[in-house]
């Protein structure tokens, strides 16, 4: 049985019906291929920002403290070793490390679309016709947001705080800088669509054409 999805207009109402792929919205989720797509997204994305500093190259220290022997003090090298105050660290965090990790083309795009079929499956996904802003309006994409939101399962509860992720088929700079200001709300491109943001997110409202698209680009043609 094939899987649809209702589409709706500005207005939350329901204008037609469409069809979807299998293999990209009605696919059995694998929690651990999801969390090793989400892990290594994450970690590609690290910033390596401390750094700390060795005993060769912390400024001073050239000189030797005291003489070796006869001072009766412990033998030193240099007032910048890591026991001392305003020495080297020993083991601390290196801007040279590396956190990427590699995952399979195949691997990435299944796990993105078990994630897509999960958002649909628990009523979590809606599809509009298109979106059009006339003017930079916040107020008026609030309002299309709040009747978009009466259509989601999990908003029935009001004590959930809105987490609403919008992806677009294109860029649209009225739609950007209308949302921008919204708390709990987040729009991206299709072209950035990632799994991190899919989870990060508990509902998900897309365009009947960048639907089309993942429709096309995700589907198993083998």
């Amino acid at each position: 049985m094939p899987v649809k999805t209702n589409i709706y207009n500005q207005n939350g109402d329901i204008i037609s019906e469409l069809k979807l792929a299998d293999d990209v919205f009605a696919v059995k989720i694998n929690e651990d291929l999801v969390h090793q797509a989400m892990v290594c997204q994450t970690s590609n994305d690290r910033q390596v920002l401390a750094h700390t500093k060795t005993k060769a190259e912390v400024r001073g220290g050239g000189k030797k403290p005291w003489k070796q022997k006869g001072t009766g003090r412990a033998r030193a090298g240099s007032s910048r070793s890591p026991i001392w105050i305003g020495g080297g660290v020993t083991f601390g965090p290196r801007k040279d490390r590396n956190f990427s990790k590699k995952i399979n083309k195949k691997m990435r795009q299944k796990a993105l679309t078990m994630v897509l079929s999960d958002r649909l499956s628990n009523g979590n996904m809606v599809v509009v016709d298109k979106l059009e802003m006339a003017d930079f309006k916040t107020k008026v994409f609030n309002n299309f947001v709040n009747k978009i939101e009466l259509i989601f399962s999990t908003e029935k509860d009001k004590k959930n705080k809105r987490s609403v992720l919008f992806v677009n088929d294109n860029k649209d700079e009225k739609i950007f800088k209308s949302a921008r200001n919204l708390v709990g709300f987040n729009i991206i491109n299709l072209e950035n669509l990632n799994i991190v943001d899919l989870l990060k997110y508990r509902n998900l409202i897309i365009t009947e054409s960048a639907v089309n698209t993942i429709n096309k680009r995700y589907t198993n043609k083998n």
